[in-house]
């Protein structure tokens, strides 16, 4: 027998996937244990017994490969950037924190004699001399001054070049800057640029990263960094994710063609939403209007797992491993300022641009400065053209005050967060920049939560590792890297933080009728888990076993 459903898919099979609980995340049926699904999407979920008016008209199989597990609405990271692992795993990493990745193990280094003594083992396994010795993770307020005179010191004939932790800055030793040919007749008063201690930040550093682009962005390196990204996804838990800065390495097109090459060659169980950035089109001189245009262009080349979706990101600020978040008065400790990655009046243009074409904003914004000036477009916008159900979104949420939520919830404002800047950076810029009260307090998602704001969490992988229960287990319990517990008064609770990487992330992408929960009609994305997050408490979240995924209906075990 055969169905045709009331969108015009027809049906001739039923597989139903048993579990030892299956969460919903729906209110009206929290638990099940089987779900059935057609077509890649969700017939029915219940116990075996209440499919039967379905069972007993339709061909079925039952499948037991997760009987013993839980399966959770496959999870949404609603902010990567895939092409920084794909270039940054080619790497080894020394960072403060310790990272897992399918390209091997890397402990953390937390003071600079530690970092140091890794730095030296790391540059003698470098091999291949055609490429400079790259490492990722570098981060001076851990790692101590490590900049052109001391690298010159300890490597004082071959390139060098340390990836800060922020993604945003590079470090070379002399030997790097001939091997990217730099002078310093073109260098010296940049703006971004340190000729004197090889060290260029923002803006200055894009045109560093464009040269490498022929290293990073070879098929065969970039290629296997990107299955390396899939990778970490699946061992996740993770079926959507939401690329926030496509065309960041200068070459939008052929990095759009690059993701989707691997996502739909390897048939990756994920799919891929990508969105375009201030930051590509300011670096070439693209106009809003003729940005537009582009994007438009870009959409035509949809796939099934890799797509754009009327999203569009403003780079506000810049980054807050590097201390350049724009925060109002008292500033930093320290003195030193924030940046904007562009005017004002400029994001201004591109936001009344892309909002006046239905466009859904988002803005990398970490300081309280930023956050204002981000308030005042969205209020400058509704007065010129009123949108309901915009849900413009605030991206990474580092610093804000309990009145700014406010003005947020009025404005119909949403947000996607980084509850790992509080795990990493609370002690740390407590001590160093912010003092504790603002260091304490970032990343209020309790205030979130008690007055309804939709939020969801991210990865922005690599600032955090792309592991969504990770991240749900920072937001719920905020200890620091050190074990202390700060400002405990912004947890949020078990429930909202896994709400936060399944139905409201998919709240944030729009995606709601899609997925983020296990109802009849949703695609049947799942993440097979060993054991339940509401047994195990938010204090064992980070510690849960990911067995697998169900992309669209199809098994994918670990």
């Amino acid at each position: 027998m055969t169905s045709t459903s009331a969108s015009g898919l027809r049906f001739d099979h039923l597989t139903v996937y048993r579990a030892r609980r299956i969460r919903t995340m729906t209110d009206a049926q929290p638990t099940a244990e089987a779900v059935a699904v057609a077509n890649g999407r969700i017939v029915a979920v219940g116990i075996l017994e209440s499919l039967q008016p379905w069972l007993t008209r339709f061909p079925h199989s039952i499948d037991d490969t997760f009987a013993d597990d839980v399966l959770f609405p496959g999870l949404i990271d609603p902010h990567v950037h895939p092409s920084l692992p794909a270039v940054t795993t080619q790497f080894p990493f020394l960072a403060p924190d310790d990272w897992t990745l399918p390209s091997g193990a890397f402990p953390g280094a937390t003071t600079p004699d530690s970092y140091l003594a890794r730095l030296k083992e790391l540059y003698s396994q470098h091999s291949d001399w055609s490429v400079p010795f790259i490492v990722w993770g570098f981060h001076p307020l851990w790692h101590g001054d490590q900049y052109r005179p001391q690298l010159d010191a300890l490597f004082p004939d071959r390139p060098v070049l340390l990836w800060h932790r922020s993604f945003h800055e590079l470090i070379l030793n002399t030997p790097a800057l001939a091997w990217f040919g730099l002078r310093e007749e073109e260098v010296r008063g940049r703006p971004e640029c340190d000729w004197d201690r090889g060290h260029f930040w923002e803006n200055g550093a894009q045109p560093l990263v464009v040269k490498l682009a022929p290293i990073i962005f070879d098929p065969v390196r970039y290629g296997a960094g990107m299955s390396s990204f899939f990778r970490l996804c699946q061992q996740a838990g993770v079926t959507t994710v939401l690329d926030m800065g496509i065309g960041i390495f200068g070459d939008a097109v052929g990095e759009i063609g690059l993701i989707r090459e691997v996502a739909e060659s390897h048939q990756v169980p994920c799919r891929a939403i990508l969105t375009p950035t201030t930051v590509d089109f300011l670096a070439r001189g693209i106009r809003p209007a003729d940005a537009l245009a582009q994007v438009e262009e870009w959409s035509r080349g949809n796939s099934r797992r890799v797509f754009l979706d009327r999203h569009f990101k403003l780079q506000v600020d810049g980054a807050i491993y590097g201390g350049l978040s724009q925060v109002g008065f008292p500033g930093y400790i320290d003195g030193h300022a924030g940046m904007w990655m562009a005017p004002p009046e400029v994001l201004r243009e591109f936001a009344e641009v892309f909002w006046r074409a239905g466009h859904q904003l988002h803005a990398h914004i970490n300081g309280d400065l930023s956050a204002d000036l981000y308030l005042d477009i969205l209020r400058s916008l509704q007065e010129q053209k009123p949108r309901f159900g915009h849900r413009t979104t605030l991206e990474h949420f580092a610093s804000t005050s309990e009145d700014q939520c406010r003005q947020m919830r009025e404005l119909g404002m949403v947000v996607s967060a980084n509850p790992y800047y509080h795990y990493i950076l609370a002690d740390v810029f407590s001590e160093q920049w912010l003092g504790n009260d603002r260091g304490s307090e970032m990343g209020r998602l309790g205030t979130l939560e008690k007055l309804g704001i939709p939020f969801a969490l991210h990865s922005d992988c690599p600032m955090a590792p792309l592991s969504p229960l990770t991240l749900a287990w920072a937001a719920a319990n905020r200890v620091t890297i050190n074990g202390h517990l700060r400002c405990l008064e912004e947890r949020v609770s078990l429930h909202a933080a896994l709400r936060a990487i399944t139905i409201d992330a998919a709240w944030i992408l729009r995606k709601e009728r899609e997925i983020g929960s296990i109802r009849a009609g949703k695609l049947a994305d799942f993440a097979v888990l060993a054991e339940d997050p509401y047994d195990v408490g938010a204090e064992a979240l980070r510690d849960i076993t990911v067995k697998g995924v169900v992309f669209e209906g199809e098994a994918h075990p670990l």
